[in-house]
């Protein structure tokens, strides 16, 4: 077990590095950038993305649901931090940042924590939890100028939250009962609070964004959706 736990955190850190390359790649990042971390935990994670950036602590915001975790970015990073709202409102400005971003975040954006080992319809879970990340996506829209969206993708044959292989194909029903019985003596355990996206949800989510793969031996484990440009702002009614 520890073995492979060390094999699958090997494979998480790769694909961060990864990721942080393709971030790199597509924004310009200099001191004066200001950039939001949406669902970014204590912040060692963008910490990472920006490294070598020459951006400024200060200019780095970072928010989340666990205020212990912001308490702790902004003690080790001197980042800004917001709590933030299950609801995903945010007290931010249209285009109040340079750059939004947001990794492995949006498929947890579901229902209320405290309703989702009750969800057992799939398809009122899938309905309830795609309106909600609708209006999450619409507030990155919003607030970002520019924005990197990163989410497992829904067929990528391991489900990323599990570790184990199709569990992101049962049907919601089946999926609780597995999970409560994984839970017992797996290594990774879980909330069934993702809602995993296919394509053309994302693309659906983020219009004005290209949607990219990332691969792993050849097949697409995540996607990501990357504006780059100014854009009309979504909205607000």
């Amino acid at each position: 077990m520890n073995s492979l736990s060390r094999i699958a955190k090997a494979f998480s850190m790769h694909a961060r590095s990864s990721r942080a390359n393709i971030f790199k790649t597509f924004f310009n990042i200099d001191h004066s950038t200001k950039i939001l971390d949406l669902g970014s935990g204590d912040g060692s994670n963008i910490n990472r993305v920006l490294a070598g950036t020459g951006v400024t602590n200060e200019n780095v915001y970072i928010s989340d649901i666990d205020s212990s975790m912001l308490e702790e970015g902004q003690k080790c990073f001197g980042y800004q931090s917001l709590l933030l709202p299950e609801s995903g409102a945010l007290p931010f400005s249209s285009s109040y940042f340079d750059i939004v971003f947001c990794s492995s975040v949006i498929e947890h954006v579901t229902l209320d924590k405290e309703n989702i080992w009750q969800m057992s319809s799939g398809k009122v879970f899938k309905q309830k939890s795609f309106y909600r990340q609708k209006k999450f996506a619409k507030e990155i829209r919003r607030v970002g100028k520019q924005y990197f969206v990163q989410t497992p993708y829904k067929y990528f044959p391991v489900e990323t939250h599990t570790w184990l292989p199709f569990m992101g194909f049962l049907p919601r029903r089946l999926l609780l009962h597995a999970l409560r019985a994984t839970n017992r003596f797996w290594i990774k355990k879980t909330n069934p609070d993702w809602h995993l996206l296919n394509k053309r949800e994302m693309k659906e989510l983020f219009p004005d964004a290209q949607i990219l793969d990332e691969k792993i031996f050849g097949v697409t484990k995540s996607i990501m959706a990357i504006c780059t440009e100014q854009k009309p702002q979504p909205n607000q009614h």
